[in-house]
Formats: structure tokens, C-alpha cells, sequence
């Protein structure tokens, strides 16, 4: 089970990726197993030597009662130091940020997927709407042939 972040890569160039883990309340972790995550406008930023998730909306999970959760509260990824430092010093550069691009479930531990992303301009996303398009129509073509 993977939530996948899809306007991320619609959005943004991604550079590199990086897998990490997130420290998670156990209501958060049921939530999740039910797939009411969205990473829509989600991003992470560095603060000191910690990297925290911003915006991603945990819905509350229905059986919490009194221990549920803050939907939208700011979560820690776990980060090795000299990653955390080799991405500081990336995220210096001018345009760059940290986006999460996929939350799936790994020997039953949450973890997230960050893409070290820089903006698309309008251009790039018609010219990625056009690629789209073409591997769309180039496949339908390849399957009327096969019958």
C-alpha cells in the first residue's frame, strides 16, 4: 500500500530522492493503513539538524477517541546527520526544495520518499502534458496493431 503524491511530478523536477522515516502517533500509523493521507501541499524543511513535514493532512482516526491526533501537525523524518547536511547544503542552492513524493509501508515501518525538487515553469509542464500524450497515443497505436 504506497500513497503516491502525483502533482509533485507534475509540478516539480525531481534531482534525487531520498527515503526516510517518520516519527508517527499510533493513531497516525491506523490512518495511514486506511489510506486518509494526502501529501497534496506537503514539504519539508531543515530546521538546526532535524527535518520536519509540514502541511501533510493525517485524517483523524475514527475509532482515537481522546488519543487521536492533530491532522495537520508538523512531523520529524529521520535523517542520518551527514544526509541531513548533504541536503542542507543542496537546499542552499537557489530554487530548491524538499517535497514528498510517496508514503508506503516498509517491513511494517512508515516511511516517506523525498524528492529534492526544483519548480516547473509553465512551459515545462505543457512540454511534460505533451509527452504525456504522445506515450498515451503511441501505446494505443502499439495495442490496434497487435489485434
Amino acid at each position: 500500500m504506497e500513497i503516491v503524491n502525483r502533482e509533485a511530478r507534475y509540478n516539480y523536477f525531481i534531482l534525487e530522492e531520498i527515503e526516510c522515516g517518520i516519527v508517527l502517533t499510533g493513531t497516525e500509523v491506523k490512518a495511514i493503513r486506511n489510506s486518509k493521507v494526502n501529501l497534496k501541499d506537503s514539504y519539508a524543511y531543515i530546521r538546526g539538524l532535524e527535518v520536519f513535514l509540514i502541511n501533510m493532512h493525517i485524517s483523524e482516526y475514527k475509532e482515537g477517541n481522546i488519543f487521536n491526533h492533530n491532522p495537520t501537525r508538523n512531523r520529524k523524518l529521520l535523517l542520518h546527520k551527514k544526509e541531513i547536511l548533504k541536503l542542507n547544503d543542496k537546499l542552499n542552492q537557489e530554487g530548491l526544495t524538499l517535497i514528498p513524493l510517496k508514503l508506503y509501508f516498509k517491513k511494517n515501518k512508515v516511511k516517506i520518499l523525498l524528492g529534492l525538487c526544483k519548480g516547473k515553469k509553465n512551459f515545462d509542464k505543457r512540454e511534460t502534458i505533451k509527452e504525456r500524450d504522445l506515450k498515451r497515443e503511441a501505446s494505443r497505436l502499439s495495442k490496434y496493431n497487435y489485434r
